[in-house]
């Protein structure tokens, strides 16, 4: 066992303060994300997760320029960009992805301003690459604690409007008749899913968040229809493929003689992108069990 551990992960992983601040981090963004992102696909709201991406990416860019950390431009301008996508959106899907549509549109053009500051300035070298694509190895200590508090309040969000909000994502029609408050189970969702999609850019950046929002928990759904385990499923997945992205990453550094490395982006794009995949193959092979099971009483008389 020593000796397969020794081949597949290079010597000072576990020992390297940058790993083990990445595996942290990393963990708790993917618990987060994958909580939210069970409920983000069950409500169709996979579209209003990508526009926050990119209003991540113009409060990163805003936040470098500024001097500030990314994370606070990230979530903070990811919850004003929520609250208005359900301020101009109604429940309806189409006024939805109305309101979705505006918000992405003027947050691109304001990304692309930001970003464009950003590298014409000499104090911000590198900040078009770690706001898109992350920088997971350089996040300083100082992060976690801030990682932890806004990991909480997202979970947080999720667990005080579960009920309610697990009625409005089966119906929204049956959920306004028993009295359940839409709009603020709505804009509440919404605050939690600015977080995570904060969280989720600073891992692995504002341009690919939404692979580890919705990957594993699309995934998990694929797997199972019980809520409870579509979610341990989802946080189970998305830590793995952290973990996995990580670890690929750092061994990348020993795989030639430039000793340049791969993204630890990229790994766990690639990762999530295989396991939902093959999640098709299962869940295909499961359903067509299921219906050979109800058919053999019948074929049986």
């Amino acid at each position: 066992m020593s000796q397969f551990l020794t081949w597949i992960v290079e010597p000072g992983f576990f020992a390297s303060q940058p790993v083990q601040v990445a595996l942290l981090i990393g963990s708790a963004t993917a618990i987060v994300s994958a909580t939210v992102g069970v409920f983000t696909v069950m409500r169709g709201q996979s579209f209003a997760g990508h526009a926050l991406t990119d209003v991540s990416t113009a409060g990163g860019s805003g936040a470098f320029l500024l001097g500030l950390s990314p994370l606070f431009g990230f979530v903070g301008l990811g919850i004003v960009g929520a609250c208005v996508m359900d301020l101009i959106g109604i429940r309806r899907v189409r006024g939805r992805d109305l309101a979705t549509g505006i918000v992405l549109g003027a947050s691109i053009g304001l990304a692309a301003l930001l970003l464009y500051l950003d590298t014409s300035s000499g104090a911000t070298t590198g900040a078009t690459q770690q706001i898109l694509f992350g920088s997971i190895f350089t996040i300083d200590t100082a992060t976690i604690p801030i990682v932890v508090s806004f990991s909480i309040v997202a979970i947080a969000i999720i667990v005080a409007i579960y009920r309610p909000l697990l009625l409005s994502s089966v119906s929204s029609d049956i959920a306004a008749a028993r009295g359940v408050p839409l709009r603020l189970v709505g804009l509440l969702f919404m605050v939690a899913l600015a977080v995570s999609v904060g969280l989720s850019s600073l891992t692995i950046g504002a341009i690919l968040s939404t692979a580890l929002l919705v990957g594993p928990a699309a995934t998990a759904l694929r797997l199972t229809a019980r809520l409870w385990l579509a979610l341990l499923v989802a946080c189970i997945i998305g830590v793995g493929v952290t973990w996995a992205g990580v670890l690929l990453a750092y061994d990348s550094y020993y795989w030639g003689s430039s000793h340049q490395g791969f993204p630890v982006s990229f790994f766990i794009v690639a990762l999530v992108f295989v396991l939902y995949l093959i999640s098709g193959f299962a869940g295909i092979r499961t359903l067509t069990s299921r219906r050979a099971r109800a058919m053999w009483p019948s074929a049986q008389s």
